[in-house]
């Protein structure tokens, strides 16, 4: 399942953007997918539950929008969606077509929740996935 590799480096730049912004955490993650870009939306799903466990996207939601498959017809220029067994165009049937969208995979937007200021009380703050463990005495 190559769907959790692809979530790791969704993962790495959510981390990176919430660093960059200052935030303390993402609330949710936006990814658009298309039909042929190699990706099953459902198991992306599925294996972002699994890669989020201890980063800052630890209680993330994930929203998959999907891309629909859309070609431009090099015989009348008309752009038109297609379906991924068929690239013909809609307007005129030719078949020289050049895909337009529907192979990609894009982090489309990362909801932040900002920090509230530093809490030196509590050290897991800078990471709410992260919890500290008060040892027995």
């Amino acid at each position: 399942m190559h769907e959790l590799s692809i979530c790791q480096a969704l993962l790495n730049q959510v981390e990176a953007l919430v660093r960059q912004h200052g935030a303390r955490a993402a609330r949710r993650v936006t990814v658009r997918v298309g039909a042929l870009s190699g990706v099953v939306p459902e198991l992306l799903a599925r294996a972002f539950l699994l890669a989020r466990a201890g980063t800052r996207a630890c209680d993330a939601e994930l929203i998959i929008e999907y891309a629909p498959v859309r070609v431009r017809c090099e015989r009348c220029d008309a752009q038109s969606e297609a379906s991924a067994n068929n690239l013909r165009c809609a307007a005129c049937g030719d078949w020289h077509t050049k895909l337009v969208s529907g192979d990609e995979l894009v982090l489309v937007s990362v909801e932040m929740i900002k920090d509230k200021g530093p809490d030196v009380r509590n050290k897991a703050a800078a990471n709410p996935c992260v919890s500290t463990l008060n040892p027995l005495t």
